[in-house]
């Protein structure tokens, strides 16, 4: 099973698709239809396990998220997840109910649920797509925030009785976000405060601390009946743009859980469907998918974006973009939880939508960025910084790589114009340290060990990833992180 998942990470890897599809492949194969024969039909230990993996997903993709990147594009992400939503929903749920003949109610249901793009596609997709930072940052944000909106909608068509007006619905769902988002950033910001003036006492425990702060506000939103997803994305993305020791460790140890989180959950979807009940319901799902990637999505899209006056080529791209994956599916199991008539039909409408157009969209996405005229591979790449504490000499030791395409190639050590109480004390070129010169002209792929002095620490990460994006005259061109001049 495990080099089974490991083959399956490669094949997405280099094909481009998310790898839901291939772990989903790999739960239909083993469970009742497949050679596994493995009988599974429990829905709510599915839904709490997906829950759980969905936090874990959004932690992850929170700490991965540049804030430079989304903070322009956060109003735009806000606007997408709320009047975007409820235009996706209302216009999947009339084609679910008018042209393939479901009751509202499930028509609603199914317009609620794939109006969510799901996190772990979009992480996983993105960000191998070299995507003008605007588009990235507003698809990222957006995937992280309209879990909660649409959460809060599945779960109103899926209580038994009368559907709520649809101003209670409203309240509902903006004081849920609004107290998510309120203990999200409080979270985020007292967890980052004690991680830069505690010292823990081993390097390794700082990435699960980081990750129980994530879960902690996970929880804390959701017993304050907020939106808890909401609140463990903020809180992540505060803690991965907080500057904190052992950074890039930290994302890779959670980094690492969202790998596994996405396997267990996908291989567990894949057991709980039953693929010979998905030949009535194909058709069906590839209507509805066809109304949402063709109409649904686009026109809100384009409402949402309507005030920012952005060029259509981004608006056609974005509309692409939002990829669904195991988020729909998982919600699809609160209806048949909450014991809704249908239920099992819905479940498969999603299931069968979700894995054919993924299939179509991720592979897809990058051949449209360049038809689009959208690439940007030639944006230099950011620097990889690992800060380690000095406790007892009140400084930072830096751990600077200089990735391919970093503008940091051809400058020379005293070019960096570091601020005084920071210098650059060894250099690792081709698995040979030696301390250079302030002549020393640094290449592709060293790696620089640069010493800091506690209050100049900020400044000295701020000139080094200035000069990684523009070069020796990062000052002059406005990249900033003037350093000591």
């Amino acid at each position: 099973m495990l080099l089974i998942a490991v083959a399956a990470v490669r094949i997405s890897s280099r094909s481009g698709l998310p790898s839901l599809l291939l772990y989903l492949g790999i739960g239909v194969a083993i469970g009742q239809d497949g050679i596994g024969k493995v009988q599974f039909d429990n829905a709510e230990l599915t839904q709490v396990i997906g829950y759980a993996a969905l936090v874990v997903i959004l932690a992850e993709g929170g700490l991965g998220t540049q804030w430079k990147e989304i903070r322009p594009a956060l109003p735009m992400a806000a606007v997408m997840s709320t009047v975007g939503v409820a235009v996706s929903v209302g216009v999947t749920a009339a084609a679910a109910h008018y042209w393939v003949g479901l009751e509202w109610r499930q028509a609603l249901i199914i317009g609620a649920v794939v109006s969510s793009t799901d996190a772990a596609a979009v992480f996983s997709v993105l960000r191998k797509v070299p995507l003008p930072s605007r588009v990235t940052g507003t698809l990222e944000a957006e995937s992280g925030f309209n879990d909660a909106p649409v959460v809060i909608l599945v779960v109103a068509f899926s209580t038994t009785g009368p559907v709520d007006s649809w101003y209670v619905l409203l309240g509902t769902i903006a004081m849920e976000l609004a107290i998510g988002a309120a203990i999200g950033l409080a979270v985020g910001l007292l967890g980052s405060f004690g991680l830069r003036h505690v010292a823990l006492p081993a390097s390794g425990l700082y990435p699960i601390a980081v990750m129980a702060i994530a879960v902690v506000a996970y929880a804390a939103g959701a017993m304050a009946h907020g939106s808890g997803f909401l609140a463990v994305y903020l809180a992540s993305v505060i803690l991965g743009n907080a500057k904190l020791p052992h950074a890039p460790a930290n994302r890779g140890f959670a980094e690492g859980l969202g790998w596994i989180a996405q396997i267990g959950m996908f291989v567990l979807l894949g057991l709980l469907v039953t693929p010979h009940e998905l030949i009535d319901d194909f058709w069906p799902a590839v209507m509805v998918g066809l109304v949402l990637t063709a109409v649904a999505r686009p026109l809100s899209v384009a409402l949402s974006l309507l005030p920012f006056r952005i060029p259509w080529q981004e608006q056609t791209l974005m509309s692409w973009a939002g990829l669904r994956g195991a988020v729909p599916i998982i919600l699809a199991t609160i209806p048949m939880v909450s014991g809704i008539e249908g239920s099992e039909k819905v479940f498969n409408i999603v299931f069968v939508l979700v894995v054919v157009y993924t299939l179509v969209q991720g592979p897809t996405l990058p051949w449209l960025a360049r038809a689009l005229r959208l690439g940007d591979s030639a944006e230099a790449a950011d620097l990889g910084v690992e800060s380690a504490p000095l406790e007892r000499l009140r400084g930072h030791l830096l751990s600077v790589a200089i990735p391919e395409r970093s503008r940091m190639h051809g400058v020379e050590v005293a070019e960096l114009r570091l601020p005084p109480g920071a210098a650059v004390t060894l250099v690792v070129r081709d698995d040979e340290s030696f301390v250079p010169s302030p002549t020393t002209v640094l290449r592709r792929g060293d790696e620089l060990l640069v010493v800091a002095t506690d209050p100049v620490r900020d400044a000295a990460e701020r000139r080094l990833r200035a000069v990684g994006q523009g070069g020796k005259l990062a000052g002059w061109l406005g990249t900033g992180g003037n350093g000591g001049r």
